[in-house]
Parts: structure tokens; C-alpha cells; sequence
């Protein structure tokens, strides 16, 4: 077994890495605006370059799901840390927001690689209830990024334009290459690693896609991540524009938020004790629901103002800070046989459906009832397919496994 000590600077890394996709799509949020007026272009065309780096982060994931699997986690997580440190550097001359869009495509895909590693070793090492409490614990280091980004976004943003956001991006990625390389063992032996081709990971998708509590669970990760982005895409234009907030009252705000969101996942080690991953996740997804359509209601009469908003949109991200650590914990205790692929699709659902947010709420329009409608969508729809597909009440209550010992 690996020194408590030792384990705790392996977690801490897992974190580093599960942070570098959040750090890439929240550090320039404060700048949307900027980038908008600077290109010359419309929101909607700014927006969709956060929609490729979700779909670079889910595309990625499942390319380096299977390499993961087959290679072991080390090789495929440095060298997709490295094409991260390559495109962030590239953004910074990018010329025009086609190739800004391309780059950032670019960017999610080098990131994936560290967050479906990060979630692989979380299952080569802790399963069930133990995987759900590191899986909070990751969420608390993970939850850094959101608050730090935008506000390290809005004072980059104080001396220099857009652009040395992604200077500080690229820096970012060597640090925690770096770092990644020093701290991380192998935790894959090779004895399980799977090295079938293309033909096997074929079979490990299908296989995977047709367990359908797995299916269910990813969808409802996906559809909460929706609901998170939907905010997260929006939330700028509707503080900053349609509330007239500096871009540093902005950060500040969504600092608020990412702050209620990583106390919940935190919370769910305390509530871990009592009940299952499925039992707190039912409850917290009814909760949702309420607080999205308190949200839709006071968008669309303006009720309460800003206060209006800021306390059912908290709310809502509480819940997902519930759901975030539980469904992930559930779906991948189900396939450890294969955690980086069943881990890669996890990630490419949870970024993929997450990348359809942010466009819905720029056809919608750039105000406080477009995100409103589209947070509360995602969390309506969440809920309908843990209950109609996940049936949680028919979910075994599994017992904690022992930590397993790290592969040197």
C-alpha cells in the first residue's frame, strides 16, 4: 500500500489535472466581450469557440480513453498535456475567430488527456462509495479553477488584452505537465492493459453502450455538465452586459458560484455516510428542478433583480455539485475492466452534450431568460433520465472496496 502521504500528493495531482479542462474554458470567459469586439465578430461566433473546446475535450477523451487502456496513463497523458501547451501558445497570435475556434478544438483535445487519465486512476485505485469520495475531493481541487479563472482572466485582463490569457494558459500546462511527470506512478500494470486494436476498443464502446444503467448515468453527468455550461457560456453577457458589471465584479460573482458548487460536492463526503451515490442523487436532481424553474420564473418577470437570479442559480449549481461526484463514481464502478475507455466516454458525453449549451443560449439570445431556460432544461432532462432509464431504486448498494496499492 502507498503511504498515506504519498496518496494524498497523487490525489492532489489527480486534481491539477481534472483542473486543467476548467481552467481552459473559464480563464477567458471575462474576455467574451473583448474577443467579440476585437474580431469584429458576433457573441454567437465567440461563444462557439467555447463550443469547440468542449468538443475538443470530448473528442479527445475518447481517443485517449483506449491508449490509456492500451499504453498504460502516462505516455497518453503527456504528450495530450503537451498539444494543450502547443495550441494555447498558438492562440495568442490567432488572427481571426475561425482560427481561434480551431486552436481552441485544439486546446480541449490536449486536456482531455488529462481529465479522463485523472478519472481512470481514480478507479484503477478506489471503487464505489471510496471512488465517490475521492471523485469530492477531486472536485474540491477542481473547483479552484473556476474560481481562480476568471478573476486570473479579469486581471490579465487589467494590463494586457485577450490575448495574454492564453499566455498564461500554456504556462499553466507546462506547470502542470511538470508536476504530472515528477508526482504520478504508472497505475496501470501491464498485465491489464488491453492491446487489441481498434477492433477491441470497438467492442469495449459497444460493450459499454449497451449496459444501459451506464448509458443512463453518463447522460444524466452530461446533461447536468449542460445545465453548468449553459451558465457558464452565458453568465457573462447576462452580468456584464444586461447587468452592467465590470469584468471584475464578474469574477467575482462566478467565483460565488464556484464556490456553492464545490461546498456541495464536498458536502456529499459527509452525506456519503448515511446514504448511497443513488439516494443523494435522486434528491438533489428534485432539487434541481425546483430551483431551475425558480430561476425561469424570475428571469422572465425580472422579480428580485439580480438577487433574483443569483439565489436559484446557486441553488442549481449546488445540486449539480451533488450530482457531479456520484454519477461518474456509479457508472465507472460498473466497467473496471476497461476505467480509461469507460472513463473516455464519460468525458465525451459529459463535454459533448455540455458543448451544445453554449450555442442554445446564443440562438436563444445573450439574456438572463435564454441561460435560465437552458440551465433548467438540462437539469429537467437530467432528472427524467435518472429516474426513467437509471430506475435508482433498482441499483445494488454496493459496499466500499479497499484501496487498491499503486503500480510503481
Amino acid at each position: 500500500m502507498t503511504p498515506p502521504r504519498s496518496r494524498f500528493r497523487i490525489v492532489l495531482v489527480l486534481g491539477l489535472l481534472s483542473a486543467l479542462g476548467p481552467l481552459t474554458i473559464d480563464m477567458y470567459l471575462p474576455s467574451l466581450p473583448a474577443i467579440t469586439d476585437d474580431l469584429t465578430t458576433t457573441a454567437a461566433a465567440v461563444q462557439l469557440t467555447l463550443t469547440g473546446t468542449l468538443a475538443g475535450l470530448a473528442l479527445g477523451q475518447l481517443l485517449i480513453g483506449p491508449l490509456s487502456d492500451a499504453f498504460g496513463r502516462r505516455r497518453p497523458l503527456l504528450a495530450g498535456t503537451a498539444v494543450h501547451v502547443i495550441s494555447s501558445a498558438l492562440c495568442v497570435v490567432a488572427p481571426g475567430v475561425v482560427s481561434l475556434g480551431i486552436l481552441r478544438v485544439l486546446q480541449g483535445l490536449g486536456a482531455a488527456a488529462a481529465s479522463v487519465v485523472a478519472m481512470a486512476m481514480v478507479r484503477d485505485l478506489f471503487s464505489d462509495r471510496d471512488a465517490a469520495r475521492i471523485f469530492s475531493r477531486l472536485m474540491l481541487v477542481i473547483g479552484v479553477a473556476p474560481v481562480l479563472a476568471p478573476t486570473i482572466g479579469g486581471l490579465v485582463l487589467n494590463w494586457t488584452s485577450w490575448r495574454g490569457v492564453f499566455v498564461v494558459l500554456a504556462l499553466a500546462g507546462v506547470a502542470i505537465m511538470a508536476v504530472s511527470a515528477w508526482v504520478l506512478p504508472e497505475t496501470l500494470p501491464v498485465a491489464k492493459r488491453r492491446n487489441e486494436g481498434l477492433p477491441g476498443t470497438a467492442r469495449d464502446y459497444g460493450r459499454l453502450l449497451t449496459d444501459r444503467v451506464y448509458v443512463g448515468l453518463i447522460l444524466v453527468a452530461g446533461l447536468a455538465m449542460a445545465a453548468l455550461f449553459a451558465y457558464v457560456s452565458g453568465s457573462s453577457y447576462v452580468f456584464q452586459d444586461g447587468y452592467d458589471l465590470s469584468e471584475q465584479q464578474f469574477a467575482l460573482i462566478f467565483a460565488g458560484g464556484a464556490i456553492g458548487l464545490i461546498g456541495a460536492t464536498q458536502f456529499n463526503v459527509r452525506l456519503l455516510l448515511h446514504w448511497t451515490p443513488q439516494q443523494i442523487m435522486s434528491v438533489a436532481l428534485l432539487a434541481g428542478v425546483g430551483s431551475g424553474a425558480v430561476l425561469v420564473l424570475t428571469a422572465v418577470t425580472g422579480f428580485g433583480g439580480l438577487a433574483g437570479i443569483l439565489v436559484p442559480l446557486g441553488l442549481v449549481l449546488a445540486t449539480v455539485g451533488l450530482a457531479m461526484p456520484n454519477a461518474p463514481a456509479l457508472a465507472l464502478s460498473r466497467h473496471g475492466e476497461a476505467a480509461g475507455t469507460a472513463a473516455a466516454l464519460l468525458g465525451a458525453v459529459q463535454f459533448g452534450v455540455g458543448a451544445l449549451a453554449a450555442p442554445l443560449v446564443g440562438l436563444l439570445g445573450v439574456g438572463a431568460v435564454a441561460m435560465a431556460v437552458v440551465v433548467a432544461g438540462g437539469m429537467v432532462a437530467a432528472t427524467a433520465v435518472f429516474f426513467l432509464v437509471v430506475r435508482p431504486h433498482r441499483l445494488p448498494a454496493a459496499a466500499p472496496e479497499p484501496v487498491a496499492a499503486l503500480v510503481h
